[in-house]
């Protein structure tokens, strides 16, 4: 899996207003991202700085097939600047919440070294 990490900065250096941000964010969840192939899951952020999000797709060739050649020229069309964009490999994932530890989303027992392999 990869994870894929898109930083935003504010345009004019100015932070939204949460009301907007979040009815942007809500409408872009639902028209644009939901049938995005390979993209598990999105997360949206917002800082002081900048917004954007974090992906986790399948596979890297869905996250590079999505991040294509022309995706950096759409994104600075739709906010006025132009995103950075960093990807990683997925290696594990500690999910407090279900209570389990995850390598390539199954779940391991942390006792057992085979997980790593």
């Amino acid at each position: 899996m990869i994870i894929a990490v898109v930083s935003i900065p504010w345009k004019n250096g100015e932070r939204p207003d949460n009301k907007a941000w979040y009815g942007q964010a809500l409408t872009a969840a639902d028209n644009i991202y939901r049938d995005v192939k390979g993209l598990l899951r999105k997360d949206f952020i917002s800082g002081e700085e900048a917004g954007g999000g974090i992906y986790l797709f399948d596979t890297r060739e869905n996250a590079l097939a999505w991040f294509n050649d022309g995706w950096a020229d759409w994104m600075a069309e739709r906010f006025g600047v132009r995103p950075t964009l960093t990807l990683y490999d997925h290696v594990l994932a500690l999910d407090n919440a279900a209570g389990e530890i995850q390598v390539r989303g199954k779940r391991v027992d942390p006792s057992k070294t085979e997980a790593a392999e």
